[in-house]
């Protein structure tokens, strides 16, 4: 497994939507293993490939107290999401130093290929949820401060340029 390195806002690739995935092979199983490793360095709950550069609808999440419940994705898709909101921190790697609080759907069904190549359905709940989200706007050419007024998003971004030079 190796440790990727994360590529800076603003770069192209962050507003890119990532390729689906065809088929799961041994190069997108040890992808899923180097994001792991990626993820588990920062720490952090989940990472989408294309936060390494890696334009490929591919995601890995892990947001449980023991960090043992790795869940693999590619081309992950919510088909539910519960009316109930909830409201975590997040930030990103992509942009370091800065983070906001972001409403989403507390729970939601995803559909995705899992690391036998079958499609599957899960349900996500309380940080989990909110990860997977946050992975697929990823995989969208979407940033979490994306979700936020253009007032906030403004004044989120004009800290983390202050920051990161």
């Amino acid at each position: 497994m190796t440790r990727r390195r994360f590529i800076p806002w603003p770069d192209a690739r962050l507003r890119r939507a990532a390729e689906p995935v065809s088929e799961i092979t041994d190069e997108i199983r040890r992808l899923w293993d180097d994001m792991i490793e990626t993820m588990d360095a920062m720490p952090g709950v989940g990472l989408a490939a294309p936060q390494i550069g890696v334009m490929l609808k591919v995601a890995v999440v892990d947001a449980s107290e023991g960090r043992n419940r790795r869940v693999r994705m590619a081309n992950p898709e919510v088909i539910d999401a519960s009316a109930v909101m909830h409201v975590h921190e997040e930030a990103s790697p992509n942009l370091p130093g800065v983070s906001a609080k972001i409403s989403r759907p507390r729970g939601v069904t995803v559909r995705f290929l899992d690391e036998s190549g079958v499609i599957t359905r899960r349900d996500f709940v309380g940080l989990e949820a909110t990860s997977v989200q946050h992975q697929i706007d990823h995989l969208a050419g979407k940033m979490y401060f994306d979700n936020l007024s253009k007032v906030k998003r403004d004044m989120l971004l004009r800290k983390a340029r202050k920051l990161n030079g």
